[in-house]
């Protein structure tokens, strides 16, 4: 029986990955349960003078009580009478303690399955401390998902992870979902990891498809310049599902970002723009001249004039008269998304009015 434990436990962290030092860990815990159910009574005191023995190697198990010498027994767990003492010390006295050998097989029904519960919740938490870990090692990168299940009630998505632990679910909200987007069941699709939070019934993954920063790692897997540090997006202000404007910048003069990221007859922008189901992208050139990072901005208008003002935090900018609400946008998202992409708050006039 106790080989037959050491090869369950090695099987389990060559399948699942808990340590066996763990689930060793983890099974004195559950005998020293057990022992406590056995008396059942309030023995806290006896979890302290439990102590339990297991060969990694061969299994072999060896439990012991210390135990007190009492006159009177009140507590078996924690004591033992004189006359008792007598087959575990040749001289024994009031007072003194004894190592008591636990016999396992006393263990009733109860105290077996309160040990076993021990045990399953121990290998819960392992795992559980395990998706933590490899998941929150990939918050703020993209990952692939199987889409399981799909709420029509609250438009919610249940999603697979891909990962080394199998059945990793997850949910994405509607709130995180593109507007407009169609996810069906069986479909696998991009998300973006925000966040990873521990919680009682296991780790909370934080999945989304509106996040900025899933356009961000869109890039980065197709544009290889920014993949390797040699372009880098500066600034992203998105309206997920309509709209996107990222701000980039080249650390080669060789290299020219806007078409780096556009690509080849504008592969790349394009493949970014399918995963995002038809999201429109604007890439402009950044700038640490606020006047000329605020003109680009505002693309595809053209703009005649930045006036920054004062206060360092807006500015008035001129366009002509018949790009005026190509440069403010359907429902002013242009000139909204501009402002948010420069930190600046815009104020556009036509140039018939700023004359």
């Amino acid at each position: 029986m106790a080989s037959e434990i050491i090869g369950a436990l090695e099987a389990l962290e060559k399948e699942k990955g808990i340590k066996k030092e763990y689930m060793l860990d983890r099974i004195s815990q559950a005998l020293v349960a057990a022992y406590k159910a056995l008396y059942k009574r309030d023995t806290t005191a006896a979890i302290e003078n439990v102590f339990v023995n297991i060969d990694e190697k061969s299994g072999a198990i060896s439990m012991v009580a210390v135990k007190t010498i009492v006159e009177e027994v009140e507590n078996p767990a924690v004591e033992i009478s004189l006359m008792d003492a007598e087959k575990y010390s040749k001289t024994p006295a009031l007072g003194d303690q004894v190592r008591v050998p636990v016999n396992m097989k006393d263990f009733g029904r109860i105290a077996t399955q309160t040990a076993k519960q021990v045990i399953i919740q121990g290998i819960r938490e392992a795992e559980r401390t395990m998706i933590a870990e490899e998941f929150a090692s990939k918050e703020q990168e993209i990952i692939t998902a199987l889409v399981t299940k799909v709420d029509p009630r609250y438009g919610s998505v249940i999603v697979e992870l891909g990962g080394k632990r199998e059945h990793t679910e997850a949910m994405l909200p509607a709130q995180e979902q593109i507007a407009g987007e169609v996810i069906s069941e069986g479909d696998r699709i991009k998300v973006f990891v925000v966040e990873v939070k521990a919680a009682g019934k296991g780790p909370q993954i934080m999945l989304s498809r509106t996040h900025a920063g899933l356009v961000k790692k869109l890039f980065e897997l197709e544009v290889p310049e920014i993949a390797s540090g040699i372009v880098s997006i500066t600034h992203i202000a998105r309206e997920a599902g309509s709209r996107t404007k990222i701000a980039v910048a080249s650390q080669n003069p060789d290299v020219a970002p806007i078409g780096a990221c556009v690509g080849p007859k504008g592969g790349r922008v394009a493949a970014v723009v399918n995963e995002l189901k038809g999201e429109k992208i604007d890439i402009i050139k950044y700038s640490e001249d606020p006047v000329q990072f605020v003109a680009e901005a505002l693309s595809p208008s053209d703009v005649i004039s930045v006036q920054m003002l004062e206060d360092n935090k807006s500015c008035i900018v001129v366009v002509p008269d018949n790009q005026l609400s190509l440069a403010i946008g359907k429902e002013g998202q242009n000139a909204r998304l501009a402002a948010k992409l420069t930190g600046f708050k815009i104020d556009i006039k036509p140039e018939s009015a700023a004359n």
